[in-house]
């Protein structure tokens, strides 16, 4: 007969949490994210400032620029968000279970009144306040150098704007903090569960836009020529782009740094009349056209989360 267990399921989660912030904070990993952290703000500002000087006063969202300019041969920071982020959540998480297991003390601490609930919860939380500590980091890294070399204060709208951003941001590396998380639990090499999740952070990030580019024609296919059938055909290959979480987060990023986009989608020639391009939107609009990725982004990380811990509860654990 199954005993009903006592007390709360998270009995025990803020100590599982603080311990292991702690010793993500003070390992080696945090000294490679903070050598990150310099090296990408610094190249991003570099980049940035060498290009926007020439448009002081003739950009109303200047600072939102620091983000998305890009001098050759160095990226944006939107495009080394993109890139670093989910290796930096995987590189948190992808021991999170089995590094326990191979130095035998997962037996040991779930032999104090600590549940596995509490555990997973815990080890998943500290790892994303860890990269999100380093997120705001470097949010303010940039922030500030922007400030000293441009000479200009972000207006009230811009500092919101940048701050979704790096809630998207933070969804985005959550996302690849569960999956890390659930090959945890899987596998009982680290090895091996570093391996699945970047091998899937690739295949979603490299080969699934292609895979979504072939499966529309198939799913939609045009048989008329007709501008209906054309739309129709677009947005399924763009709802089957927006499985991967790159996808999602790309175009949150895309409509939260740059106010003049209207659309996320394809849109019809009818759907242009009385619009004036070019205008940037409110920040409650742009809002709203993000909400849905943020919301895919959300359940994305619950979802591999739930999964982790479905395979946690049902693991043998042995001292």
């Amino acid at each position: 007969m199954a005993t009903r267990r006592e007390g709360s399921a998270f009995a025990g989660l803020g100590p599982v949490f603080l311990k292991e912030f702690a010793d993500q904070l003070s390992g080696v990993r945090m000294r490679l994210l903070e050598l990150l952290i310099v090296l990408t703000a610094a190249g991003t500002i570099y980049a940035a400032i060498q290009t926007i000087k020439s448009t002081v006063g003739e950009d109303v969202f200047l600072f939102l620029r620091l983000f998305t300019t890009a001098k050759d041969p160095l990226p944006s920071f939107v495009a080394f968000a993109g890139f670093l982020v989910p290796l930096l959540a995987i590189a948190l998480g992808f021991d999170a279970v089995n590094g326990e297991h191979q130095r035998r003390t997962l037996g040991r601490v779930l032999a104090q009144p600590i549940y596995r609930d509490a555990l997973l919860f815990g080890k998943y939380l500290a790892g994303l306040a860890t990269l999100g500590l380093v997120l705001l980091a470097t949010w303010l890294l940039i922030t500030g150098l922007g400030v000293l070399l441009t000479g200009l204060a972000p207006s009230g709208e811009e500092v919101a704007r940048s701050l979704l951003y790096l809630a998207a941001t933070l969804a985005y590396g959550g996302v690849w903090l569960a999956v890390a998380l659930f090959f945890s639990t899987v596998f009982k090499s680290p090895t091996t569960s570093a391996l699945a999740a970047i091998g899937l952070w690739l295949f979603l990030t490299v080969f699934w836009g292609m895979i979504a580019g072939l499966l529309a024609p198939v799913l939609s296919p045009v048989r008329y020529g007709f501008q209906e059938e054309l739309y129709r055909q677009a947005q399924t290959e763009l709802m089957l782009a927006r499985v991967a979480p790159n996808t999602l987060y790309a175009e949150a990023t895309l409509a939260l740094l740059r106010p003049e986009v209207r659309s996320l989608g394809p849109v019809l020639p009818a759907q242009l009349e009385g619009m004036v391009l070019g205008t940037p939107l409110p920040l409650g609009q742009s809002l709203l056209l993000v909400w849905p990725q943020f919301a895919g982004l959300v359940a994305a990380s619950v979802l591999f989360f739930t999964l982790a811990y479905v395979f946690f509860q049902r693991a043998e654990i042995r001292a």
